[in-house]
């Protein structure tokens, strides 16, 4: 299909053309001439986006039902949108996770980062899952994971269709087996010298968060002969890196049952089961019960869902990492280490230390920062988009 077969969607007089043209992944719905024309565009369609005089600007990938009514998929306007294409993008950001990672673990795709909007590809081995988060992804499904296996590989591609992004872009919560056959068991996934079992089919969002790998290795550099304390631990993330790292206990504080399970096995798989205890429930009541208790550790790690996940529940959010930073620094000992982390995009790094910084000193400690992290570099930040560098880490010593 050439341009001129392509629907066409035209920016308004005085939307920032210059903005798409300096590479903004992103055109909101009120930027664009929605005529009844582009209204009936079906969810997924490519379109060419012109500017306000009609030059034409990029290829497109449309959704009306969505507030992000365009992203931008590529500049090249004689480019066809097929499996070759995938291909070229999957081994552009595959040569980059080779090189930085020594095995097959790794988010392979992040998204407008690597040049497909809306698009998460996490790779566990042999293994990959694809969130589709946009419609058009959910439209090429299949050249986009044939072009997936002919580049990597892998031998099964699983979809999962969980998450608030699919909800906004208006597609279903269906999650499939792709390709291949669905694991029957937890997948071992090496990191930081630990082993962390990932359910990739019933797990939070692809079943383990590469994003915190290099804020683990911090954590983990502080830890030898330390008490730990991880608190929203998932499957174990600060905690077991830091007992393979020589730390003299860990104890991982979760809500999930399932995930908590999962951690206790990740612990045996990296033979510290006997270093390693867990405690299921509410994050700020454990917090409050480990004081009550007289609780004390070495090293001390919130890494809590985001309290933040839009501009309208920000001051929200801040309060209540606010409070988990007043609750979480009494439990730490004289002189040892405070880790806390927000993936919050909303909260961005200023305000979330100045909340964290806060409760601190509401709970009458001073501390030093000591260390600022972000998302490894399997998670590439897009600098014409905010929203990619979403996860932050400060470590203070109390």
């Amino acid at each position: 299909m050439t341009t001129a077969d392509m629907p066409s969607l035209r920016l308004k007089p005085k939307a920032n053309a210059r903005a798409i043209r300096h590479g903004a992944p992103w055109v909101y719905d009120n930027e664009l001439v929605l005529d009844r024309r582009a209204r009936a565009m079906a969810p997924g369609t490519i379109a060419v986006l012109e500017d306000g005089e009609r030059q034409p600007l990029a290829l497109v990938a449309v959704n009306p039902q969505s507030k992000i009514t365009a992203r931008v998929l590529e500049r090249d306007l004689s480019a066809r949108i097929d499996q070759a294409w995938f291909e070229q993008r999957i081994q552009k950001a595959l040569d980059l996770r080779a090189r930085l990672y020594p095995q097959p673990y790794y988010r392979l795709i992040h998204a407008e980062a690597d040049g497909l909007p809306g698009v998460v590809i996490d790779r566990f081995g042999d293994t990959c899952v694809v969130q589709p988060n946009a419609a058009w992804a959910d439209v090429l499904l299949t050249p986009l994971v044939q072009a997936l296996v002919a580049v990597t590989g892998v031998r099964t591609v699983l979809k999962n269709a969980t998450g608030r992004a699919r909800a906004l872009e208006g597609l279903d919560e269906e999650s499939q087996v792709l390709c291949g056959q669905a694991p029957s068991a937890p997948l071992p996934v090496p990191m930081n010298g630990a082993t962390y079992m990932a359910d990739v089919m019933g797990g939070q969002k692809t079943g383990l968060f590469f994003d915190q790998r290099p804020n683990h290795a911090f954590a983990a550099s502080l830890a030898q002969g330390a008490r730990v304390l991880d608190v929203f631990s998932h499957v174990g993330g600060f905690g077991l890196a830091a007992l393979a790292n020589g730390a003299q206990s860990a104890l991982a504080v979760d809500g999930s049952a399932p995930a908590l399970a999962l951690a206790c096995q990740g612990a045996e798989a990296s033979g510290v089961a006997g270093r390693f205890a867990t405690r299921q429930g509410d994050a700020f009541d454990t917090l409050a019960a480990l004081a009550d208790e007289g609780a004390q550790f070495d090293l001390v790690i919130c890494d809590p869902p985001a309290f933040a996940p839009s501009k309208q529940a920000l001051e929200a959010g801040l309060r209540a990492y606010e409070r988990i930073a007043r609750l979480a620094a009494p439990l730490v000992a004289e002189g040892g280490y405070l880790g806390l982390c927000s993936c919050s995009h909303a909260a961005d790094l200023a305000k979330f230390r100045s909340a964290s910084s806060r409760g601190i000193g509401r709970a009458g400690r001073t501390g030093q920062i000591i260390y600022t992290g972000f998302a490894g570099p399997d998670h590439p930040l897009m600098p014409q988009l905010a929203e990619s560098g979403y996860l932050k880490a400060l470590f203070y010593r109390l």
